[in-house]
């Protein structure tokens, strides 16, 4: 797919872009023209993923880096603004979510905690280490990603509070940043289609029932809603969460199919 150049002379951080939606962002805004560092605390396959999109004749590096440690987020920061000359777009993709236990009270403390660091402090790490960057970019913007757990329950205690945390923390940081020219908005998913469905495929595949529009995501679907947000089209945008769920949030398919069966799929 022939894409614009929106991104141009970009320089772009992306964190969790070893797969799955971390790696569709990076390639989407690539193939727009950005200049890109690919992060993860996977650093083999963050460094392979990296070398796939160079093939293509994308402009893409790799950076080991784990977002619960800052120093290493701050190095990740520094190398992207040393290489690129400047960084203006930062990605928050990094995201860690503990299958909850049958019982709410037999969650494990230490699960809780270290779900809550990685999925909102995390991106509180980054995106402070990025904003002064962002901020001298002239262009800056953030883009988070959230997830429909945010907005309903869908279980997964700790990831679901982190994502709705980090919904609030895109609002009150796009106050704080707006007047220095940096705009901070969400991307909120539904079911996504990536590796961590790996040996589920029949659960996955009675999920897109529950879809309006009949499926579930693909990586590049929530990509490009990212790029959207990232980019000058949306220059007038900030502290908003973008639902990107094939209708999950909005209508009950559940309910339609048992009050409405003869309306069909």
């Amino acid at each position: 797919m022939t894409h614009t150049t929106r991104f141009e002379g970009h320089g772009v951080l992306v964190t969790g872009a070893a797969r799955g939606i971390g790696a569709a962002a990076a390639r989407r805004l690539a193939e727009e023209g950005a200049r890109v560092l690919l992060t993860d605390r996977d650093g083999t396959v963050v460094v392979e993923t990296a070398a796939r999109l160079r093939e293509q004749g994308l402009d893409a590096r790799a950076l080991a880096c784990d977002i619960a440690d800052r120093s290493a987020i701050e190095a990740a920061v520094a190398h992207a603004v040393d290489v690129f000359g400047s960084l203006d777009v930062l990605v928050n993709c990094a995201a860690r979510c503990t299958p909850e236990t049958p019982l709410f009270e037999d969650d494990l403390d230490d699960e809780w905690a270290r779900d809550l660091d990685i999925t909102l402090g995390g991106p509180y790490r980054c995106s402070r280490a990025a904003l002064p960057h962002l901020v001298a970019s002239g262009r800056g913007a953030i883009v988070n990603i959230g997830s429909v757990n945010g907005l309903q329950d869908f279980g997964n205690h700790a990831y679901s509070a982190a994502k709705a945390g980090l919904g609030s923390l895109t609002r009150t940081l796009a106050g704080h940043a707006a007047a220095r020219g940096v705009r901070v908005n969400l991307v909120a998913p539904g079911t996504v289609h990536t590796s961590a469905w790996e040996g589920r495929e029949d659960q996955l595949a009675e999920m897109r029932r529950l879809y309006p529009l009949g499926r579930v995501g693909a990586p590049e679907d929530v990509a490009a809603a990212v790029a959207f947000l990232a980019s000058q089209d949306a220059a007038w945008i900030t502290g908003t969460t973008l639902v990107v769920d094939g209708g999950l949030t909005a209508v009950n398919t559940g309910f339609h199919a048992t009050v409405h069966p003869d309306r069909g799929a």
